[in-house]
């Protein structure tokens, strides 16, 4: 992938010491997955249209990281996402850290940030009355009241989830992949991406903010657009959209066996040209 002008410049600096890296801030992603709707349109999938589908929003032009690309829902840890207060069923902060290589206060904050921030920018709320149970309806005028207050931080994860009686369901969410933003960029995330099934009775919903589109997309066809050059992906994005290209179904997702490595893309000079490689 060759760097526009102004990376490849920032490359060349960090090589010779004149700079140094920003330091990465610690986020969440979460891939959310349905099958495909019946009669939504040819799939491949067979004439009943099951079939893998992901939710994406595009970035609005004007935000400052990643403008126009197509994302899953996600964001920073908010330092409240590690508060022991948050309700807690599935899998401790603990047993995720083992399996992302963060220490437990960290992975509290990333497993907490990953099940805020899909409510924030779909709707969708991996939470439930119970451990076994999940919110079936996150719709009304109260819902919204609430995410807009999670969105401005007027409102604290834990607090809500005890003001609504519920606790969050680790359980529901498969560790996927890390990601670290390349060194070259001015804004740099830790990203820990994350799978979830959209729960039965939810739906998501343009919830606008920083985002201008939204779309269910089947792997495949998010990646041939990008060929296109339809719609632009970054390097984690087409790389997970990649890996769910090969799953049929959800299920198949859910069944892969996950480890997880720590990818963090580097500026390469091939022949006087600035590069991008992600190994």
């Amino acid at each position: 992938m060759p760097l526009p002008k102004d990376l490849a410049d920032r490359a060349r600096a960090l090589d010779a010491g004149r700079i140094e890296p920003v330091p990465a801030r610690d986020a969440a992603t979460v891939v959310i997955l349905r099958e495909e709707p019946s009669g939504a349109g040819p799939s491949g999938a067979g004439p009943f249209g099951e079939g893998l589908e992901v939710y994406m929003l595009r970035r609005k032009t004007t935000m400052a990281f990643a403008a126009g690309a197509y994302v899953f829902p996600g964001g920073s840890v908010d330092p409240r996402d590690t508060d022991h207060a948050v309700a807690w069923a599935g899998p401790s902060p603990r047993e995720w850290g083992e399996v992302f290589n963060a220490d437990e206060r960290t992975a509290r904050g990333l497993v907490c940030a990953a099940v805020r921030e899909t409510f924030e920018e779909s709707g969708v709320l991996l939470a439930g009355p119970g451990t076994d149970s999940v919110v079936a309806d996150t719709t009304g005028a109260g819902w919204e009241a609430d995410r807009l207050a999670l969105i401005d931080r007027s409102l604290a994860f834990a607090d809500f989830l005890a003001k609504r009686g519920l606790v969050l369901r680790s359980d529901l969410l498969k560790p996927w992949s890390h990601w670290i933003t390349p060194e070259i960029e001015e804004r740099r995330f830790d990203t820990r991406f994350f799978a979830a099934v959209l729960p039965p009775g939810q739906r998501t919903r343009d919830v606008g903010g920083e985002a201008d589109q939204v779309a269910w997309k089947r792997p495949s066809e998010a990646l041939e657009l990008a060929a296109k050059g339809e719609i632009f992906l970054m390097p984690p994005t087409y790389h997970t959209l990649n890996e769910l290209a090969a799953c049929a179904s959800v299920g198949d997702a859910l069944a892969v066996q996950r480890k997880i490595v720590t990818i963090l893309p580097r500026a390469v000079e091939i022949e006087g040209e600035m590069r991008l490689m992600v190994s």
